[in-house]
């Protein structure tokens, strides 16, 4: 039972590249509308994380085949733990570990920004009934205790 209505599911890695500059067209996915937005096509995600970044998210058996289909982009599929956070408290943990305003207004559905949680930099975006957030791999048990803590689990 915690404290709010959330469930915290530690999500399987997945393929992560970073390209700066042009989007390259073998992306497979049409550019976000502005920065810190993101457009989804099945299991793809691409996200315009600022001014010419991109953060492409895709299964992680597809690693491969984006690797050869994009040689700029930067790997960093190791490097990043997710989180999803989902239910009705979602809202309420996201507000206690970052500062960045989630409202629907300032943050919508298609929102996708770094910011910082619990101290520490953070990538986040929406998921159906909660939030989806990224950690730095090697704060991933401390973080996940951290969310653990503030949803009243520990």
């Amino acid at each position: 039972m915690t404290r709010y209505d959330v469930t915290i599911t530690r999500l399987p890695l997945r393929a992560l590249f970073e390209m700066r500059g042009a989007l390259p067209g073998d992306a497979g996915l049409p550019p976000p509308p502005a920065p810190l937005r993101l457009t989804q096509a099945g299991d793809r995600v691409l996200a315009m994380t600022g001014p010419a970044r991109w953060l492409l998210m895709a299964p992680l058996a597809q690693e491969e085949t984006l690797e050869r289909a994009l040689p700029e982009a930067v790997a960093l599929s190791d490097t990043l733990t997710f989180f999803a956070i989902t239910g009705l408290g979602a809202g309420q943990i996201m507000a206690v570990a970052s500062p960045l305003d989630l409202h629907a207004s300032a943050f919508p559905e298609d929102g996708c920004a770094f910011t910082e949680a619990f101290g520490i930099r953070a990538l986040v975006r929406r998921l159906p009934g909660g939030f989806e957030i990224g950690v730095d791999a090697s704060h991933a048990d401390w973080f996940a205790a951290m969310l653990d803590r503030v949803a009243g689990c520990a």
